[in-house]
């Protein structure tokens, strides 16, 4: 609304610093006030929802502590430690982090016999809600982190950003199975050193 009345960018924390009032002062009209009162409203009661239903499925669910250490993840909050704990189950059934970041469908299933494409295997297996996961959390990974945005940026430029985003997800997604196999917090200087 910002953009289309005023003619102005505004990055989301730009918008998230700025003070209720200030951002109605923003605009001249009565009715784009009124609309920006009510889409403010909007959005603090989708807030207390999804923090109401997360709540809930957090207090349902038994937690393992997997979830509490996959939560010391940058980019894996509430709901995608969730996901992961719940449908990775127990971690000892892979015996190596390859076999892990392959159900996580993180990595190419090719089979190569010298230098020449002989199959692409089962590429339609794995957990699909893990994939998922895993490319959410690269997303709010390179958002919020500095060495994961520089792990994209040099990715990215290398190929294309698709291939970037399922890269840095790959090594989530091999960070959080050591996070879960050995019980440790996470670390990320261990995940992005060269």
């Amino acid at each position: 609304m910002i953009e289309r009345h005023l003619g102005q960018r505004v990055s989301v924390n730009q918008l998230k610093s700025a003070d209720r009032h200030q951002l109605v002062q923003w605009f001249e009209s009565d009715h784009e006030r009124l609309i920006v009162r009510c889409q403010l409203d909007l959005i603090d009661y989708l807030k207390k929802l999804i923090d109401t239903i997360e709540n809930h499925i957090v207090s349902v669910v038994k937690l393992r502590k997997q979830f509490h250490m996959l939560l010391t993840i940058t980019g894996i909050g509430k709901i995608l430690a969730l996901t992961i704990m719940l449908e990775v189950g127990d971690i000892s059934r892979f015996c190596k982090v390859g076999n892990y970041s392959s159900y996580c469908c993180c990595v190419k299933s090719q089979r190569y016999s010298n230098g020449k494409k002989k199959a692409v295997n089962n590429r339609r297996n794995g957990n699909r809600y893990l994939a998922w996961a895993y490319v959410e959390a690269a997303n709010f990974a390179r958002r919020y982190c500095q060495l994961a945005q520089q792990f994209y940026q040099r990715k990215a430029a290398k190929s294309n950003p698709a291939v970037a985003v399922k890269a840095l997800s790959n090594k989530l997604a091999r960070a959080s199975y050591y996070v879960m196999r050995d019980q440790v917090p996470y670390q990320p200087q261990w995940l992005f050193c060269r």
